[in-house]
């Protein structure tokens, strides 16, 4: 019988990719979604991909009564991806509370269920986001964690030490925690990507949305950074990459390929790109101009963050394949498709 894996948050950009690597891989997966920032459409998108369908269960995993429901009706389950949250740095500033309620009691009813069910192990979605504004880059896992910029970026860190904390006090379970940089592209068949009304502030939707005309021009927030051409610095990894270490990570914990409880790995190329740099990748991949304008910085940007990723290549075997090309044509490809059918 394969391994039951929970995936909250399953439909969503990151946990659909994450869902078709974990069923090519074996496992039998469960997810939990409350479609506030995905579609139902997906599942079946999913099964297009893989020739299976996930269980799906549409679950606000702020209801501890609705979740505990789940997880009885679902025995065996014996590993978890935590993806289910919001996301979006801007309206974190404007509305923290929401932010502080959905992700941080998410966490909680999740962390109290998996005791309470002896699920073995989980595997948190984190964010660079935790290092704030770092002093230099590449950051490795042992950087410092500065002040979070955001409240979506502070849920990130509370969410990690909710999980320390709880290991620290005798929970039984393992964690595995992946501090993402910045995730970009779509899965090859162009069935499923980041959805255009997702909320999301990825600078490779913006340019996209701009290439196809959905946008008039795009917003370049700042070209005043102490950066080479004074725009901000990211490290863009392709969705197919991030959702394999998800596997990987699974994997590492119900197989006890550690002794360790509680591990951390970042999720990078180890690479940094401009948002101008970016924008001429795409230009010269796709080979439509990009009509841009400079406006006033965005409040909770860093002026440059990279990842040092040596930990997870040695330790979790993981490696990026993928190039920013490959996964600007890949969101290219995706999208096209969204538009025409």
């Amino acid at each position: 019988m394969n391994e039951k894996i929970l995936v909250t948050g399953g439909s969503g950009y990151l946990g659909s990719h994450t869902t078709v690597e974990l069923q090519n891989a074996g496992y039998e997966v469960i997810i939990v979604d409350d479609l506030s920032n995905s579609s139902i459409e997906i599942i079946n998108k999913i099964k297009k991909i893989t020739g299976v369908y996930p269980i799906f269960e549409k679950v606000d995993c702020t209801n501890l009564d609705f979740l505990e429901k789940i997880l009885k009706k679902h025995s065996e389950i014996k590993g978890l991806i935590h993806f289910a949250a919001k996301k979006n740095i801007n309206e974190s500033m404007c509305n923290p509370l929401l932010y502080y309620k959905n992700n941080l009691i998410s966490l909680i009813n999740i962390l109290d269920l998996m005791t309470k069910y002896d699920i073995k192990g989980i595997v948190f979605s984190s964010s660079c986001t935790i290092y704030g504004q770092p002093k230099k880059s590449p950051v490795d896992e042992m950087s410092t964690i500065q002040s979070a910029l955001s409240p979506y970026g502070n849920t990130k860190q509370i969410g990690e030490e909710i999980i320390r904390d709880s290991i620290m006090a005798g929970a039984p379970y393992k964690c595995i925690i992946l501090r993402y940089f910045n995730p970009i592209g779509a899965h090859w068949s162009a069935e499923i990507g980041e959805l255009a009304n997702s909320n999301s502030q990825s600078l490779v939707q913006f340019i996209i949305q701009t290439a196809i005309g959905i946008r008039s021009k795009l917003f370049v927030f700042g070209n005043d950074y102490d950066t080479p051409d004074g725009s901000c610095i990211r490290d863009y990894i392709h969705v197919m990459d991030l959702a394999k270490a998800h596997v990987m990570s699974i994997k590492r914990m119900l197989d006890n390929q550690s002794d360790s409880q509680l591990e951390y790995f970042n999720l990078g190329t180890g690479n940094g790109t401009s948002v101008l740099e970016m924008i001429n990748i795409f230009e010269k991949s796709i080979g439509i101009k990009i009509p841009y304008k400079i406006v006033d910085r965005r409040k909770g940007d860093v002026d440059q963050i990279w990842a040092n990723p040596i930990r997870a290549n040695k330790i979790l075997g993981w490696t990026t394949k993928e190039k920013i090309e490959d996964a600007l044509k890949s969101a290219w490809k995706w999208q096209i498709k969204q538009k025409h059918f």
